[in-house]
Parts: structure tokens; sequence; C-alpha cells
């Protein structure tokens, strides 16, 4: 699909987050944190399960995908957000901003339909735990797992190639932290019905069809929950799928907040906005890995392999 670009614009300025003059040395610390906590979280989930045989399993196939997709998450907008704090760079080029809003919208696309592939997991271990292996196969991991990536490609190429065939002739201050659509075409100068267009795509089918299907999942989930005999069967099973919830509550909380809410004050919108792409994706290998003794007891173990090839050299 070929973009034509019409605008007499080559290049934006993001005004950044508002109301921070004479905070900037200290979000700039707190933002640089957070972030560096983002890639050596995912990054420590990534090596234990890759490290330990026991962890080569559907659920941690997942978690993987997972931790990729928040280091890439994050990545969109916090280092140039970081820039500008420090170094006052608030211009961006008409590329940059245009792969901002790609990479937003199909990693944003795919952790959502990651979830529910998530969900179907916990799904049919707990309800179907005798065909589980059989259910969650390699293939169908690799089928889902493929899908998940292609479809959000789809989705964001469709989606920015609407938002950049508008055409921009008048002013390029962006009024955000980063090229969001929402905030780019309030700056076109011709037919923005593309609004209605996007809204229809990113918040009606995405998110929605991803929210029943984990819902439906979990309805399945407690219902076999509730019928089974044995107390400790009913704990284990909850317990693996509190994670993911928190994760899925984490991340819709602040997308339904943003995206069905379009008359929240600009001083709520950014914080909101701020929390998804900044501290969630640090949260998520947390939040797995303290009530996980499996991703623990990884952790663990390349940490004492570590020491022990250290002293060994």
């Amino acid at each position: 699909m070929e973009i034509k670009n019409h605008s007499l614009i080559t290049e934006f300025i993001l005004l950044g987050i508002p109301h921070t003059e004479g905070q900037e040395t200290l979000l700039f610390v707190v933002f640089l944190i957070f972030y560096l906590c983002t890639l050596l979280g995912n990054l420590l989930i990534l090596l234990a399960v890759m490290s330990e045989s026991r962890l080569h399993t559907p659920m941690y196939f997942f978690l993987c995908n997972l931790s990729v997709l928040d280091i890439g998450f994050s990545s969109v907008s916090t280092p140039k957000m970081l820039a500008n704090l420090m170094m006052r760079n608030q211009v961006i080029s008409f590329g940059g901003c245009m792969s901002q809003v790609f990479f937003y919208h199909f990693l944003g696309s795919a952790e959502c339909w990651l979830y529910t592939v998530m969900a179907y997991d916990r799904f049919a271990a707990i309800c179907h735990p005798l065909r589980y292996t059989i259910i969650m196969n390699c293939r169908v991991c690799a089928l889902l797992a493929a899908g998940t990536w292609s479809t959000s490609f789809f989705h964001a190429t469709v989606l920015t190639t609407l938002t950049f065939q508008i055409p921009y002739c008048g002013s390029n201050e962006v009024n955000y932290f980063f090229c969001d659509i929402f905030p780019v075409v309030k700056l076109a100068c011709g037919n923005i019905f593309i609004i209605e267009t996007v809204s229809f795509t990113n918040i009606g089918l995405v998110p929605m069809i991803c929210f029943l299907l984990i819902l439906a999942s979990y309805i399945c989930i407690v219902l076999a929950i509730l019928q089974m005999r044995s107390a400790e069967g009913r704990r284990k099973a909850a317990s693996t799928c509190v994670s993911h919830l928190s994760v899925v509550t984490l991340f819709f909380g602040p997308c339904a907040l943003i995206y069905t809410q379009p008359s929240l004050s600009e001083m709520l919108v950014t914080p909101v906005q701020i929390f998804g792409n900044v501290v969630t994706p640090m949260l998520n290998p947390t939040i797995y890995t303290l009530r996980n003794k499996d991703v623990k007891g990884a952790l663990k173990k390349l940490a004492g392999g570590q020491i022990v090839s250290s002293g060994g050299n």
C-alpha cells in the first residue's frame, strides 16, 4: 500500500509533557530508571526462559513474546521523550513521526492480541488439562504467535496510511510528548473524516474483540474452577490466572481511559498515557516473577551460573 505524501510539513515539533517547566531533570532521571528497569526486567525474563528447559512450554513461550513487545513498546516513545527532557530536542522528522505512529499501534495491537492468546492458553490448561498438550502443541503456538504479529502489522499499516494520507500544511506543533494519531490529525488542513474511521478501527474492533474473547475465556475458567473438588486444585488454578489478569488490567485500563474518553483533560490524559507507555512495561516482568516460582528459580539458577562462570575466570 503506497503512502502519498501531500504534506508541505517535513518535520513536527513535540511540545512534550505540559506544565513541567523546571522539572525536566527530575523527570529525566525517573523515566530513565523506569526505562532501564523495563529493559533489564524483560531481558532477564527472556534469558531465564531460554536457559531453563522446564520453561519451554506454551505459557512461557507467550511470556517471551510479551517481553519482546514490552521492550519494543516502551522504546517507541521513551527515548525521544528522554531526549526532549534532557536536550530539549523537540523536533521529529515527518518519517520519524510516521514511525512512532506505526510502531505504537503495531506493538500495542500485538500486545492486545497476545493477552487474548494467553487467556486462551489458560482456558485450555484449566478447562481441558488432559488434552492441553494436544490443543497447545508447538504448531498451534507458532500459528497463534504469527497471527498476533501479522494481524497487528496489517492493523498498524492501515492506521498509519490513513493518518498520513491527509495533507499537513499548517502548524507542525504536536501538543503531546510523542506522535499518536489523534494529536497529529488535529494539524491536518484537509478532510479529517479520517478521525471517525480511525476511531472505529482502533477503538471499536481490536480492543473490544480482545476484551470479549478474554472475558469469555475467564467465564469458562471460573466455571471450571468452581467445579473442582480439591481446594488445592482451585487455589493453583486461580493462582496461574492472577498474573495474567493483573497485566491485562494494567494494559486495558489506560487504553479505556484514553480512547473512550476523548474529552478527558490534558492534565489527566498525559499521566495515564505515560503510565501505559513507561510504567506498565516495567511492571509486567515484576508481576510474573513475583508470583511464579519457576521463573524465580530459573533467574536464581541463571544468576548462580553467572557467578560460577565469573569465579572461574
